[in-house]
């Protein structure tokens, strides 16, 4: 793979978890108004977690390919890469459980997976050249 390429892989994987964070957080945002709502008993919610954890998830995506990118050891190049799949897995999974809650925003949420899983055949190809 020449460098451009590498170079062109490296900033479509960086921008994507951008849009992966920006994402998250506009449809937490979303989500927030229907499962802030107290539960007629007077609990709250347990999915509004699940909403605050999909935008800290993705909000640490993107620094960490930086680190990858400035690091200067392979192993901790490893490292922070395994921390991007545990964060995309865990991503995936906290957006099935949102999809179950009670709230208008399921259907953006197909959206926000349907962009992890691009993400994710992008992380591929790109820890290849790391």
């Amino acid at each position: 793979m020449s460098l451009q390429n590498q170079s062109e892989l490296h900033t479509a994987f960086y921008n994507k978890a951008v849009e992966i964070g920006s994402l998250s957080k506009m449809i937490s945002d979303y989500l927030n108004t229907d499962i802030s709502a107290l539960k007629l008993d007077g609990r709250e919610d347990i999915n509004i977690y699940f909403s605050g954890d999909i935008i800290r998830q993705s909000s640490f995506l993107a620094p960490y390919i930086n680190k990858i990118n400035q690091e200067v050891f392979s192993e901790q190049r490893h490292h922070y890469a395994n921390n991007i799949k545990w964060l995309t897995r865990k991503l995936l999974k906290n957006c099935k459980r949102l999809e179950n809650c009670n709230s208008n925003g399921s259907e953006f949420l197909s959206i926000l997976r349907k962009e992890i899983r691009r993400f994710k055949r992008i992380q591929k190809k790109w820890l290849l050249t790391i």
